[in-house]
């Protein structure tokens, strides 16, 4: 239950900081001029805060529904971790009301954190739809934000897929590897997807190959 907690904390944080990110993203394109401003130090810290409040607050009450049920039999889960699905398998009590208040709880997190960023890039591609398009400035917004949609795309199609769908016996195998991928793929491809957008990483990776391909040749 410990494990299943900070687990569930995590994944809404991670939530809420996409929305942030995109938020910020918004701010820093609509109104450049004004960003040190509106987006200061304070304002991170508290919307940094707030996620993890809140992520806490969801994660436990989702936790206390788990510990009102009776578990019995051989306490087996059939996963690699504590997923929420996976604890819930083995119980042996009625498990509607723990469905309800996760169901609720993920779907109410996911509409929230996704409104926020849908409405952050319409703000964004409206204002460089407006913008003149010269130096190249719409391809180089763009450019920036496809990182950011890409771990968008690949977190929230799991999320989406696991907890706003009620859970049935017959998709276990594809919770795991869903469970898979939003718990140590995407982690693990962040840093990638990040990091290879920013020109310095670009010029350094591009110049550690070059002189690997010089000490090979010599």
């Amino acid at each position: 239950m410990t494990q299943f907690f900070f687990a569930c904390t995590f994944v809404i944080v991670e939530m809420f900081i996409l929305a942030a990110m995109a938020y910020d993203r918004s701010v820093a394109v609509c109104n450049p001029l004004l960003y040190t401003a509106a987006m200061s130090p304070k304002l991170w810290a508290l919307l940094v805060a707030g996620t993890y409040r809140w992520g806490g607050l969801c994660s436990l009450t989702v936790t206390c529904s788990l510990l009102e049920l009776s578990y019995c039999g051989h306490n087996v889960i059939n996963h690699y971790g504590c997923e929420y699905s996976a604890v819930l398998s083995v119980s042996c009590s009625d498990t509607h009301f723990s469905q309800m208040v996760a169901f609720v709880i993920s779907t109410f997190s996911e509409v929230c954190s996704l409104l926020i960023i849908l409405a952050s890039y319409v703000f964004i591609v409206v204002t460089i739809t407006n913008k003149p398009s010269t130096g190249g400035i719409r391809k180089k917004t763009f450019s920036t934000c496809t990182s950011h949609l890409t771990a968008i795309t690949i977190f929230h199609g799991d999320i989406l897929l696991l907890y706003c769908v009620p859970n049935s016996k017959s998709s276990r195998l594809f919770v795991k590897v869903a469970t898979v991928f939003y718990s140590i793929v995407i982690p693990m491809l962040n840093p990638l997807i990040y990091s290879l957008r920013n020109k310095d990483v670009k010029e350094a990776v591009m110049k550690l190959i070059h002189t690997r391909l010089l000490s090979h040749s010599e």
